[in-house]
């Protein structure tokens, strides 16, 4: 029975959501470049760059859970993704091989997949399009060749997709404050669908992992399911909103057409403006991905995507809170 767990990257949005979950179960030890704003007599101070200081730091523990990573947009220099990613990886890999933890539970990403595939489960061939889904399938390359090494370690690799929930300014947030605002326009008829996962359940599903890990290596995508289309997330807004939100489409032409202009206005003045061609295609694409696996693994989410959405909307747009500190809910 795995007793002690160390979080490497423990104090960002889904860090200190497990933190919160596992503290009550586990003797917890917080690793993050950062201080926690919640758990600081938890946490050591190490880059995963750094494998000196991370063998320094990284004490006697179970499980190993590496939720750290460079995933924003606009990494600069590139070389960062790899460098945190990749050798991060392989840096934590090399302690623990040194000091005989076994286990390590590993967050990636649906990114490896690429673009517009069509619902892809675990076995879909990976195809990543960016610094981001490049480094993190490498990482996971390294987790592999590491667990085949020895037979008796076990490496869990969770690939979520986007992760939305209460005090994240992630793109879910964004879209639920633009629909919210009421100054929405649905582009298209809406159909699209969306594969979301809540916060909540993804770090519920981590700690499902831990509970139930084994020799080898296991792969999850994780997302909350079913899939809501683009008019269902309005609905929910309403619904938990008690607002109501215009019901006009405009046609996917003319939408691109718009957003062309945006394009042109940018480049002309240097501005960057909410509305491009690329956030138009990206709204109005289906991105969808397969989570059988893990929804029939004996994992059961505790929250629906809608009830994930509706606290996150209530959060958000209705009550009033200490916008420096996530409220903790009992879950």
């Amino acid at each position: 029975m795995t007793k002690k767990v160390t979080v490497i990257g423990g104090s960002g949005f889904v860090g200190t959501r497990l933190i919160n979950l596992l503290k009550s179960d586990f003797i917890v030890h917080n690793i993050d470049k950062n201080n926690s704003a919640f758990f600081p007599e938890i946490t050591s101070i190490c880059d995963v760059r750094n494998q000196k200081n991370l063998s320094d730091v990284i004490g006697s523990t179970d499980t190993v859970i590496l939720l750290a990573a460079e995933h924003r947009d606009n990494v600069s220099p590139t070389r960062l993704y790899y460098d945190v990613n990749v050798e991060g990886t392989r840096n934590v890999l090399d302690v623990m091989a040194g000091k005989g933890i076994k286990n390590i539970i590993f967050t990636s990403s649906v990114a490896v997949f690429g673009l517009n595939k069509p619902n892809p489960d675990e076995n879909y061939p990976v195809d990543p399009f960016n610094h981001y889904g490049k480094s993190k399938y490498q990482a996971e390359e390294i987790l592999t060749k590491w667990q085949k090494e020895d037979a008796n370690r076990s490496v869990t690799i969770i690939r979520p997709t986007v992760i939305f929930g209460e005090n994240n300014r992630g793109n879910v947030y964004n879209l639920l404050k633009q629909i919210a605002s009421g100054n929405f326009q649905m582009v298209g008829k809406g159909i699209n669908k969306k594969s979301m996962a809540y916060v909540g359940n993804v770090v519920e599903f981590i700690k499902y992992s831990i509970h139930n890990y084994q020799p080898g290596i296991q792969v999850f995508n994780y997302i909350d399911k079913p899939d809501m289309t683009m008019n269902e997330l309005v609905g929910q807004v309403e619904k938990s909103l008690s607002k109501k939100i215009s019901s006009t489409r405009l046609p996917y032409w003319l939408g691109m057409l718009a957003a062309y202009g945006f394009d042109i206005l940018s480049v002309l003045t240097g501005k960057k403006f909410a509305i491009s061609s690329v956030r138009v295609k990206k709204f109005c694409a289906t991105t969808q991905f397969d989570a059988t696996k893990a929804h029939s693994s004996g994992f059961v989410a505790p929250f629906t995507l809608s009830e994930g959405l509706d606290k996150t909307l209530q959060h958000e747009f209705l009550q009033k809170h200490d916008g420096n500190r996530i409220l903790f809910e009992s879950e």
